[in-house]
């Protein structure tokens, strides 16, 4: 690995993305340090701690929700309107016209995502400022200062927060954009993954800090068993892959004779990476942040219904982590077609006269790899929700609950890892070097 990465720094180009990429993450960071003005740092870390939602969100903002920095909202708006995007596409014929026109549509569609990220983005800067508001610390004092109803004497300053809140979503997608042009690997999941590694010391050590030393060592234990089981099954679950076996018809130009030769298609277990992981949490946080910030309702059944959704989508519960397991299957499911669609591997064999063997060609030859892709997937999409869901079990076993939220952000960090490494494999094996993973 080390020879890899020597190589990987000789070569001028490459070694351009590397640097360009842990660039762009050190102003992450920089950016996720500039808090909010009127903001009580330390009451507002106590209260986030408190809440195993708000610790989720905190997750994706990469700590900037603990002391509600500009990043506080994270890249979780864009992941929404992404969501919605997609589940969108098929249903509008306009959306789904843009999505069959190659790069120019797709680029089409980015912009709305773009659109539509900047109203979800202030909301929720407004529904957290103004759950915040109504706590009070340990003083007395409300954790943002000065933060109303758009009244007359705090208007202002409610502007000024939720258009930072907004602006700091906006430059992390933009980050992230420029990660994935210029840099190595998916930008947004670069800066999710630059956020997670930012606070998982913080999460260890919670594991490190429990009520009791028997604890502490039975969590941390266990959190490193889980982590060794969690790579090596994403990378043996990345790996794995189904080769379809293609034949290429001879063709006569120019008195030469091409193709006669037989390739195949690597149709792999996973072909969605960690995005149904990420997907998922940011479905099941969000029902939960929603009753969260109706806490402070005047009306008491509002109030009473927060609570009953708040306790149903606690990470820690049953019913959520089952939810969760099915949620991380669908999404697997849901976008390997898409990728599959995209790819359009059926028109691309019928336009250079290749064919699968006892197949025809077109939409036979569509019809089967979708058959063949639906039963690899199973296998991927059901491990990687029983990988999702194996910190709870091992929290209820052991009664370390802090375990559960330790092991997702690994879980994440090491398929995001992992797929970030095989990107720069590819750009190695271009270039006829051995890459990381053999």
């Amino acid at each position: 690995m080390l020879t890899a990465v020597a190589n990987a720094m000789r070569i001028p180009d490459l070694r351009q993305k590397v640097l360009f990429t842990v660039g762009m993450l050190i102003v992450f960071r920089f950016i996720a340090s500039i808090p909010v003005p009127g903001v009580d740092r330390d009451a507002l870390r106590d209260f986030v701690e408190q809440s195993q939602i708000l610790q989720v969100l905190n997750l994706f903002s990469g700590s900037g929700l603990t002391n509600f920095s500009i990043a506080a909202l994270g890249v979780y708006p864009y992941i929404t309107a992404s969501i919605i995007m997609q589940l969108m596409t098929p249903i509008i014929p306009r959306l789904n016209e843009l999505s069959n026109e190659g790069q120019q549509g797709r680029n089409q569609l980015n912009r709305y995502t773009h659109y539509l990220t900047v109203p979800l983005a202030l909301l929720q800067a407004y529904g957290q400022a103004l759950l915040f508001s109504n706590q009070s610390s340990a003083a007395g004092t409300p954790l943002i200062e000065g933060f109303g109803l758009f009244d007359g004497a705090t208007w202002l300053p409610t502007v000024a927060i939720l258009l930072s809140l907004t602006a700091g979503t906006m430059l992390l997608v933009f980050i992230g954009e420029l990660i994935t042009e210029n840099g190595i690997g998916n930008g947004i999941s670069i800066i999710i993954f630059g956020g997670i590694v930012a606070s998982l010391p913080g999460t260890v050590g919670g594991l490190l800090t429990g009520n009791s030393t028997q604890q502490n060592v039975i969590g941390t234990i266990l959190f490193l068993l889980i982590g060794l089981a969690t790579i090596v099954g994403i990378i043996l679950i990345n790996e794995g892959q189904r080769r379809i076996p293609v034949h290429h018809a001879k063709r006569i130009r120019s008195g030469r004779v091409y193709g006669g030769n037989t390739t195949f298609i690597p149709l792999k277990v996973n072909s969605a990476g960690m995005i149904p992981l990420i997907f998922a949490v940011s479905i099941m946080v969000f029902p939960g942040m929603i009753a969260t910030f109706l806490q402070s309702s005047s009306q008491d059944w509002v109030v009473s219904l927060a609570g009953w959704v708040q306790r149903f989508f606690d990470p820690l519960s049953f019913q959520y982590n089952v939810i969760y397991f099915l949620m991380v299957v669908a999404f697997t499911y849901f976008y390997t077609l898409v990728v599959f669609e995209q790819q359009k591997i059926p028109q691309d064999l019928q336009r250079q006269g290749a064919f699968i063997p006892g197949i025809r060609p077109g939409k036979n030859t569509s019809t089967y790899l979708r058959t063949v892709l639906n039963r690899i997937t199973l296998v991927g999409a059901v491990f990687l929700g029983i990988v999702a869901v194996l910190p709870f079990i091992a929290a209820q076993i052991t009664g370390v609950n802090e375990l559960q939220l330790g092991s997702t952000s690994l879980l994440i960090v090491v398929g995001v890892a992992v797929d970030t490494m095989r990107q720069l494999e590819a750009q190695l094996m271009m270039r006829n070097y051995e890459g990381f993973i053999r």
